[in-house]
């Protein structure tokens, strides 16, 4: 199983950026788990996975990380690396 974490704030700039990118992956691509976190209302979560800086694009298979992005990427590079994970 493949997810996606997407960790923003309201308050962030590129996290704007990323919002429609983000949702244009999610159409682009079935049979993935997309989750979307905010790193202030649920800083459980991000303490968690570590997070220092927003946004923070987790990838993940069977629970266990296999790429990380760190602020805005392109829609193809998400893309790419969901499908490399597959």
């Amino acid at each position: 199983m493949i997810s996606v974490k997407k960790f923003s704030a309201t308050w962030c700039g590129p996290c704007k950026t990323l919002k429609p990118i983000f949702e244009e992956v999610k159409q682009a691509i079935s049979g993935v788990q997309f989750e979307e976190y905010d790193v202030d209302s649920q800083h459980e979560i991000a303490s968690k996975y570590n997070i220092r800086s927003v946004p923070t694009v987790i990838i993940e298979k069977d629970g266990k990380e296999v790429q990380r992005f760190a602020g805005v990427s392109s829609k193809i590079a998400y893309i790419n690396a969901i499908n490399e994970s597959l």
